[in-house]
């Protein structure tokens, strides 16, 4: 429900047509439409070559053939390729033109070669210190190993020197980023995958404007789908007139292309490279419970103060860059930095789709793989790869306790179908499976053993794991690992523990859709 307090906070936009009125009145309404119109001659196209199927039979049969054994021998993941095998064989000519045309990758060749540049480029301002990473090796060889891969993949270094603050709940992070707002002098860059306009987005607008006025440099960088569901398309010119440089990324347009399945699914926020915000915490009002969508909302972040908040400015100006022909990363990378006395190791690490380096999945299984006692997982969403599963059980069945947190009240069915289809074969190998209750999870949180974690953006499902732009902040010894298992074990005493039983009692509906959603759940 909302809140009865008096609104607060800068609004750009007057209360009108709302959901789908909004939507359909709108520009991206007639985006939707245009794009529905394509497809649908893109299909016409299909049906009409495939009536002259039962003259060319042969030449078709012998197409899919070559189709499965170049797909057999395709280097993608497995249950990826289980998938268009199966579509292949159901639509022989529209699934191969279909494949043929993602594997293309129309609409991002330049934003992949773009992006490489930019790495190579900013490289050179994050080195890694040699002690630390000795030091490192030597309290924890496997968690050096795991940092030494992230280095190699993204040039992100592993960091001592470095605060950690974390948030167990959306309000507690926007009470802490409204304080560090007020204290910007030079630079604030936010890069979110969901702004909404509310109490939190115009409490943190009001500051933006103020500090841009004052001549601090402001940078706002959001998803493109929020003109599909929260924003106008017009909204960044709206911020613009504040003196706030502001961008969509990818913004959508009427044209089909692959280009739109890369969307930036990050949360960051970097103050004059002095403190970075990461985790789940969009900027809208479910994310801090001031407005009730389903149910109570939790979710966690962090902030780092010290050596490496650099990692988030540089990923922050990565995304920014993308459509620049100048770049200026000096005045942003070469900043003083105040090093920190606390405990433990840090490691900023962001997960581009335009690479083969599936970071993201990769770190969650090295430390499923490397447990001893325990890994304890928050996410909303549940759809995983052969390599992702077998892991968890792999955990579970060497005596790990292996726990996941799911959502009680989930904000997509399809989703909450899909998670369902592998509840039974987890629970089998060992893995505890908790719902909450009280309404939805957002977080995205390893713990392990008590010595190292992740609090990130990156949900245990496809889109996360493979399409999206993402970022996390994974940890070692630092002090504030006990207050995130601390955290979990809270939470878990408000959830249900999933039984067989109560797998069996699961409604016909959501058994069925999450059965067949589940042979193209990597294309969704």
């Amino acid at each position: 429900m909302k809140n009865d307090s008096k609104e607060t906070g800068l609004r750009l936009l007057k209360k009108g047509k709302q959901g789908i009125f909004r939507m359909i009145f709108s520009r991206s309404g007639l985006i939707l439409v245009l794009l529905a119109v394509q497809v649908l001659f893109l299909f016409s196209i299909f049906h009409w070559f495939e009536a002259f199927l039962p003259h060319i039979y042969g030449g078709v049969v012998i197409f899919t053939v070559f189709m499965v054994l170049y797909l057999l021998n395709s280097p993608m993941n497995p249950t990826v390729k289980i998938t268009w095998l199966v579509v292949i064989m159901l639509l022989p000519v529209f699934g191969a033109l279909l494949f043929l045309y993602t594997q293309e990758n129309v609409g991002h060749r330049v934003l992949q070669r773009h992006y490489a540049r930019l790495n190579e480029e900013t490289e050179k301002f994050l080195k890694q210190d040699p002690e630390t990473e000795k030091k490192l090796k030597q309290l924890d060889p496997g968690a050096a190993a795991l940092t030494h891969y992230v280095q190699r993949s993204g040039c992100y270094p592993v960091y001592e020197k470095t605060s950690v603050t974390y948030f167990p709940l959306g309000e507690d992070k926007f009470k802490e980023m409204l304080i560090q707002l007020e204290k910007a002098e030079h630079f604030i860059f936010l890069e979110y995958f969901i702004v909404d306009e509310g109490e939190m987005w115009g409490q943190i607008l009001e500051i933006l404007a103020r500090k841009a006025k004052e001549g601090v440099e402001v940078r706002m960088l959001y998803d493109g789908t929020c003109e599909l569901s929260t924003l106008p398309h017009d909204y960044p010119k709206r911020i613009r007139k504040l003196g706030i440089k502001c961008k969509m990324f990818a913004p959508i347009k009427p044209f089909v292309s692959t280009h739109y399945n890369y969307r930036d699914h990050r949360k960051i926020l970097v103050i004059d490279g002095r403190v970075a915000f990461n985790g789940g915490v969009n900027l809208a009002d479910e994310y801090i419970n001031t407005y009730e969508k389903y149910g109570h909302w939790k979710d966690t972040a962090v902030m780092l103060q010290g050596e490496a908040v650099l990692s988030f400015t540089r990923m922050f100006l990565h995304m920014w860059s993308l459509d620049e022909k100048e770049m200026d990363f000096d005045r942003f990378l070469n900043v003083p930095i105040t090093p920190q006395a606390e405990n433990g190791f840090v490691l900023p690490y962001g997960d581009c789709p335009l690479d083969r380096d599936k970071v993201g999945e990769q770190v969650y299984i090295d430390m499923l793989n490397r447990a001893q006692k325990y890994v304890h997982i928050m996410t909303p969403y549940l759809i995983l790869d052969g390599e992702m599963e077998n892991a968890l059980k792999y955990a579970a069945e060497r005596g790990v306790d292996v726990k996941i947190m799911l959502p009680g009240i989930p904000d997509k069915y399809i989703p909450f179908a899909l998670a369902l289809t592998h509840y039974r074969s987890l629970m089998e190998s060992g893995v505890e499976i908790y719902e909450y209750t009280p309404g939805f999870v957002h977080a995205k949180v390893f713990v392990c053993d008590g010595r190292e974690a992740v609090v990130g953006t990156i949900n245990l499902d496809y889109r996360s794991l493979y399409h999206h732009f993402e970022c996390a902040t994974y940890m070692w010894g630092t002090d504030c690992i006990p207050q995130i298992e601390e955290d979990f074990e809270l939470t878990q005493e408000k959830c249900r523990k999933v039984t067989v039983d109560m797998i069996r009692t699961e409604p016909f509906k959501r058994r069925v859709l999450g059965f067949v959603a589940k042979t193209v759940a990597p294309l969704l």
